[in-house]
């Protein structure tokens, strides 16, 4: 059977493209290898009575269009916001809380220090400049280089964008591409567990130093977001991140696209320069007049298209394409919820519902990356947890809790050539004692845990190094280069051959944009407006 569309990879971004495809009234199929489509956003039970979201843990970046046009609260998602943005615990039993509150946080800080009191906000509102930016170009196709009208004007408007930001936000906007993170905290402020807080994100799916030169973009890729509306704000998708690929897959198959799991694809099938189908790992053959891939580039070029279809250049491009987010997830099943001896309390209280960082200075978070680059893992690792059980019950069995541990920094290939599968139980324990230090009860408390290192993220979720943004968001992997000067449009080398995952336009993190844009190139393509890209080589 022939389809319009086939779908590479049931992942978040790849039932949004598909949604998009089958809503304009043509035929697609989802394949997807394991038997559960969500890629990362997926919900498992990992001890007996104790779910939990898997890889992904927080909605914050999901897009409000995309919410909004597959109707994704009718098909049962909700999310609640969290209580308290940030806790952060440091080394010398004190505290700093963040909240969207920001008399709170102004208070807050200037316990620490009434100079970076004074200069949160407008530091918030600096970055707020570059945020409204940021958004503006999420559900934009990047304008390819050597395009014709269309993406002249769409850099022309991305010109007008920038130069609307006034010579202070343009100036801002070179030192986030440029600068480290690191440098950029320390010329606003002087409290280390602040800068600390702030500098976590820039790390976060970045396997790097906070003061590697232009990893503070990737500080502003993880605040442009907004959860039920609130900017800026984080949320929790009742039921785990699965609730969010559950509905969108709801959505999908009410637009009527077919959805095959247990469905490895072992390649593109490709015939007089063209994409026509794929051919699955028991032999089936699939024809399609488009083929979306969902997954890593590197994956996808590296495995699925044959190297004789595709040009040296592009594939040298793939060949770099550098995937090392440095992360380690665990998941963990609790008898009590962890008593923080920076501030104690009996049973549950309002921090529990935070974002909990284990970051308590820059130097901090660059020795563990140096720890990493020596070792493997870091001695005393970057650690975001949260304990979504507090918000939702249906996690854990009364009175009991679930906590997600989000660490970093995790080498994606270790220095001695050995395997994480004889250092994950060790590096684990790590991790745990870290958190013990600050709530001495936690490791007592733990009933059984889920561990996924980098390694077992490739292998479970196709997460090459443990990359969960598909490719590092550095300046050479970002917007018209992402994944490749003149395929920044996600259309691949191949004619009739589309990419719709986190390896396009704009990167990581659960937001549905890159499906969402893919599936209007592919739309417009389908239609005949570009029809040149689906004709045979010949033609």
């Amino acid at each position: 059977m022939a389809y319009d569309a086939i779908i590479v990879g049931g992942g978040h971004n790849g039932l949004v493209c598909a949604f998009y495809l089958a809503r304009a009234g043509y035929k697609v199929r989802v394949l997807e290898r394991r038997g559960v489509v969500g890629g990362a956003a997926i919900t498992e039970e990992f001890h007996p009575g104790f779910r939990n979201s898997v890889a992904s843990y927080s909605v914050s970046l999901l897009n409000p269009k995309v919410i909004a046009d597959m109707e994704l609260a009718r098909h049962g998602l909700r999310v609640m916001l969290r209580p308290l943005s940030y806790f952060a615990p440091t080394d010398t039993g004190d505290y700093l809380i963040l909240d969207r509150d920001k008399e709170r946080s102004r208070r807050e800080v200037a316990r620490f220090s009434p100079r970076d009191a004074d200069r949160l906000e407008a530091f918030h509102a600096r970055l707020d400049g570059l945020v409204d930016l940021m958004r503006g170009l999420v559900l934009k196709t990047p304008p390819n280089p050597a395009g014709g009208a269309r993406d002249l004007m769409g850099a022309l408007g991305l010109a007008n964008r920038v130069r609307g930001l006034g010579l202070q936000g343009q100036g801002d906007l070179l030192d986030l591409f440029g600068k480290s993170a690191g440098d950029l905290l320390d010329a606003w402020f002087e409290t280390d567990v602040l800068k600390g807080l702030l500098g976590f994100d820039a790390i976060v799916g970045n396997y790097a130093s906070p003061y590697s030169p232009g990893c503070a973009y990737v500080l502003l890729h993880h605040v442009f977001g907004e959860a039920n509306g609130v900017r800026g704000a984080w949320g929790h998708a009742m039921g785990g991140m699965g609730s969010i690929t559950q509905a969108m897959m709801a959505a999908c198959l009410e637009a009527g696209v077919e959805i095959s799991t247990d469905a490895p694809v072992r390649e593109i099938a490709i015939a007089g320069g063209r994409a026509t189908g794929v051919v699955l790992e028991d032999g089936s053959d699939l024809s399609a007049r488009a083929v979306v891939s969902n997954l890593n580039p590197k994956l996808l070029f590296g495995k699925l298209v044959a190297p004789e279809h595709l040009g040296q250049p592009f594939k040298d491009r793939m060949s770099a394409w550098r995937c090392a987010s440095g992360t380690f997830r665990m998941n963990v099943a609790l008898s009590e919820l962890p008593n923080f001896t920076a501030l104690p309390s009996a049973g549950q209280a309002e921090h529990h519902g935070a974002s909990i960082l284990v970051a308590p200075s820059l130097a901090y978070l660059d020795q563990a990356y140096m720890d990493a680059r020596m070792h493997g893992w870091a001695r005393r690792p970057a650690i975001e947890m949260h304990i979504p059980s507090v918000i939702d019950d249906s996690l854990a069995p009364p009175g009991a809790h679930v906590a997600s541990l989000f660490c970093h920094q995790f080498a994606p290939t270790l220095p001695d050539g050995s395997s994480w599968d004889d250092h994950r139980e060790a590096a684990a324990d790590q991790i745990v004692a870290e958190v013990t230090r600050h709530a001495p009860n936690f490791e007592g408390g733990i009933l059984g845990r889920m561990i996924l290192s980098p390694l077992d993220l490739e292998r479970k979720l196709a997460l090459t190094g443990g990359d969960i943004f598909h490719g590092a968001l550095s300046l050479d992997q970002l917007f018209s280069a992402r994944p490749a000067l003149g395929h920044g449009d996600y259309r691949a080398p191949v004619r009739g051959l589309y990419m719709c995952g986190s390896g396009t336009h704009p990167g990581g993190g659960v937001t549905g944009a890159p499906g969402h844009n893919a599936a209007h190139e592919i739309l417009r393509d389908l239609k005949g407006r570009r029809a040149k890209h689906l004709r045979p080589a010949h033609s």
